[in-house]
Parts: C-alpha cells; sequence; structure tokens
C-alpha cells in the first residue's frame, strides 16, 4: 500500500499530544497508540474513505512529519493542520484577574489548540457511548464495538492492532441485543441508530452556524453530546460539555472555589464567550477537579456482558 507523506511547520510550538487526548478513548482504544518512539497512530474515517495516520512531532526542529495510508490518506495530510489546532484563534482570550486557577493553567498550557476533526460521525459515536454512565463502563464499551465490529485500519496501522470504529452503515446493522452485549443499554443504542440514518445530513454541520440546533434535532442528542462533537469534529473552542456530572462542578470549583450547577458554570463563563470550551479543557489539563467526597460513581452492573 502507498505511503504518503508531508512535514508540517506549525506556526506554534504544537503539542500533538495535548491536543489529540479528547478523541483517545482510554489507553487500550484500538482507534488511537502512541508508539515506543513516540509516534501517534490513528485509524481515521476521512471523506475520501479509510485512512491510517502516523504522527511524529520533533519539537527541536519546529516540524510534525507525518505519513498516512489508504483512501483516505490525501485528506488526511491535507488536513493535517486543521487536526492539530491550525484554525484555531485563541486571540482575545485572557484570564480574567480574579480567576488565577484559570491564569496557572493557560500559563502552563498556552499552546494547546482545539483541532478541528472534520468528520462528525467520528466523534459522535462516541460521545452517545459515553451518555450518562462512567468512563470506565464507556470505554470498555468502545472496545468490544470496534473490536468486534470495526475493520483493521489500512497498511502498517493494522500490524499495529488499529482498528476503523464502525461506520453509520455498520452501527445500523448491529442488532439491538447485540447492542447490550457491549454494554450499550437500550437508550443509547436507540439513540446511535438514529443518528446513524441521518449520518450523511449531520456531516454537513461542519461549518453551519445552526450546527447544535442541526445536532439536537436528533432525539437523544441533548446540550453535552452536541458540545462533545461539536469541539472535537467542529473544532469549536465556545462548545462546553455542560451537563457532564463534572464539568460545571469543577469550573465552578476552579473560578470561584465553589461547586456550581450548570446554570450557575454558564453564568461564571460568560465574560469567556467564544472560548468557554478553551477554559473547561485549559481547566482540565491542569488537573483542576472538583473535591469529591464520598464513593465514586460506579459502573452499573445490570446490564449482560
Amino acid at each position: 500500500m502507498t505511503e504518503r507523506t508531508r512535514t508540517w511547520t506549525p506556526a506554534w510550538p504544537c503539542p500533538v499530544a495535548s491536543i489529540w487526548s479528547t478523541w483517545r478513548r482510554g489507553a487500550g482504544d484500538p482507534t488511537y497508540r502512541v508508539d515506543e518512539a513516540g509516534r501517534h497512530w490513528r485509524a481515521l474515517h476521512t471523506p475520501a474513505g479509510p485512512a491510517t495516520l502516523r504522527v511524529l512531532p520533533r519539537a527541536g526542529l519546529g516540524v510534525v512529519e507525518a505519513a498516512a495510508w489508504g483512501e483516505g490518506a490525501d485528506w488526511a495530510l491535507a488536513s493535517l493542520p486543521a487536526l492539530l489546532g491550525a484554525d484555531d484563534d485563541p486571540a482575545g482570550f485572557e484570564p480574567l484577574p480574579g480567576h488565577p486557577v484559570l491564569a496557572r493553567a493557560w500559563h502552563a498550557h498556552r499552546h494547546w489548540r482545539v483541532g478541528r476533526g472534520g468528520v462528525v460521525w467520528q466523534a459522535l459515536l462516541p460521545a452517545i457511548i459515553e451518555q450518562k454512565v462512567t468512563g470506565q463502563e464507556a470505554f470498555g464499551a468502545q472496545r468490544r464495538l470496534v473490536r468486534r465490529y470495526g475493520v483493521p485500519a489500512p497498511g502498517p496501522g493494522a500490524d499495529l492492532g488499529l482498528r476503523l470504529s464502525p461506520t453509520a452503515e455498520q452501527a445500523r446493522a448491529i442488532p439491538s441485543w447485540e447492542w447490550l452485549q457491549l454494554p450499550v443499554d437500550h437508550a443509547r443504542s436507540v439513540t446511535l441508530q438514529r443518528a446513524a440514518r441521518v449520518a450523511s445530513g449531520l456531516e454537513r454541520t461542519l461549518g453551519a452556524p445552526d450546527a447544535d440546533a442541526r445536532l439536537r434535532s436528533v432525539p437523544g442528542i441533548g446540550r453535552w453530546t452536541s458540545a462533545e462533537v461539536r469541539q472535537r469534529a467542529h473544532g469549536d473552542a465556545d462548545a462546553v460539555s455542560l451537563g457532564d456530572y463534572h464539568v460545571a462542578r469543577s469550573i465552578g470549583w476552579a473560578l470561584v472555589g465553589e461547586q456550581t450547577d450548570d446554570d450557575a458554570a454558564e453564568e461564571l463563563l460568560q465574560p469567556y464567550a467564544g472560548h468557554r470550551y478553551r477554559v473547561q479543557r485549559l481547566l482540565e489539563l491542569a488537573g483542576v477537579r472538583h473535591p469529591q467526597h464520598g464513593p465514586r460513581m460506579a459502573p452499573r452492573a445490570h446490564l449482560p456482558r
């Protein structure tokens, strides 16, 4: 299989690992791997077809070296700057004087950018699986789904065990009892089936000013899921994940020293309009979380496995 290559010189020190960290669903994610040489391997769906993308940041040289294989190789390489946040503009973002925790996070991660994945379904599938469950349960279901219904990535990605997640067409063909075995409950699998039926239309939300409303027109896709998709696929620096169990609490704790609900967190974020997801992610990268008292939410045990 033909290898395509590209060397890209970003205009800023580009931290590949932190920019792409939101695409990796746990250490065992079959769609993403970092090898011993520090190269990032991803199995991608692209508008041109499947691709394996390998990226090696060379900080000392100020370049990013990339190679790609498969039908979508040219698209993946052409999209490399967008995938790594070249389209994101942090100009105008500055932590308020009363927000020292955010200021420290911004200082520590000033070169982080919001990448634009450019494929809605690739972000939507895992986002729906992650609805209202623990990360442990969601990542486990994602791994089983990709290993059971995905296909090997093109070129050398297959030798590394890299696999593509199911396409919308493949997801539509999975029967309800198979979803339960993953385990993905009925509510989430029904939402996935609905989304898969209109997947081509959802791809047209890329660049649309009403992307949020169009994504949320699918029953079962709400505020949180839409934001998770727009962060990754659309590169939306304003798409904060309100509706999450922890996000609002952590934002409140970081900005005013109090755990807040979604409404209060949204009010706190108003001065950062246009950069509200940037605030969320900077705090996450800095490890800022609200205090957790008592037991953590446990994975549910009543679903068949």
